[in-house]
This record gives C-alpha cells, structure tokens and sequence, in this order.
C-alpha cells in the first residue's frame, strides 16, 4: 500500500530525495495498511536536531475504541544525526523545504520518502501542465496508430 503526494510534484522542484522512518502508534500502523493516510498539505520540519512531519491526516481506525490516535498530530521522523545536519544545512542556507512525497513500507515497517524540494512559481507550473498535457497527446496518437 503506497500513499502518494501527488500535489508535490506540480507544486515543488524536487532537488533530492531521502527515506526517512516514521514513530507511529499501532492504531496509525493499521490505519495507513488500510489506506486511510492523507499527506497532501504536510511538510517536515527540524527542531532541536530532530524532524518531524506535520500536517500528516491518519483517519482514526475503526476497531481502535479508546486507544485511537489523534488524526493530525506531529509525527518524528528517524534519521541518522549526520542526515539532519545535511539536511538543515541545505534548508538553512538555500531556502528548501522537506516534502512528504510518498509513505510505503519496507519489510513491513512505515517509510516516508521526503524530498528536498525548492517551491515552484505560477509560470513553472503552467510549463508543467503544457509538458503534460504534450505527454499524453503523444501516449493518445502512439495507441491510435497501433489500432
């Protein structure tokens, strides 16, 4: 089950990409197995050497009763000490921001990829949808020519 940010991409310039792991409760675990993760307006941030991701919308999971979670609270993250520093120095210093671009798992443990991301502005964007929508013009006119 992968969840996807799908927005990240239109929205940001993605300059590099990290796994990161993510401290969640059992009721969450079970909650983004079945799909119910949202990470479309969250974003990590660094505070006393360590990141955290807000924002993050995991729906409460139904057979959780009185041991459910809060829907939005700030998630840690885990990274290597060294990770933190690279990655505090790049938003410090040029200005990036870390985006959740996709929570999966790997060896039945959650993983976010974040990426390091710089913002797009409106003129970029319009570029964006032009080269998409040439993209799928050309996939269209390829599956005609086959029929």
């Amino acid at each position: 089950m992968e969840i996807l940010n799908r927005k990240a991409h239109y929205d940001y310039f993605i300059e590099e990409t990290i796994e990161a792991g993510i401290v969640l409760t059992g009721t969450e675990i079970k909650s983004i197995r079945a799909g119910s993760a949202n990470i479309r307006d969250s974003y990590a941030i660094i505070r006393n050497d360590e990141v955290f991701l807000l924002n993050m919308f995991i729906a409460h999971y139904k057979e959780g009763n009185l041991f459910n979670h809060e829907e939005s609270r700030s998630r840690k993250l885990l990274l290597h000490k060294k990770e933190i520093r690279k990655l505090k120095d790049k938003i410090d210093l040029h200005g990036f921001t870390l985006v959740p671009l996709k929570v999966y798992f790997k060896d039945s443990k959650a993983k976010i990829l974040l990426g390091v991301c710089r913002g797009k502005k409106n003129y970029d964007k319009r570029e964006a949808i032009k080269e998409r929508d040439q993209r799928i013009e050309m996939q269209r006119l390829r599956n005609m020519k086959y029929r």
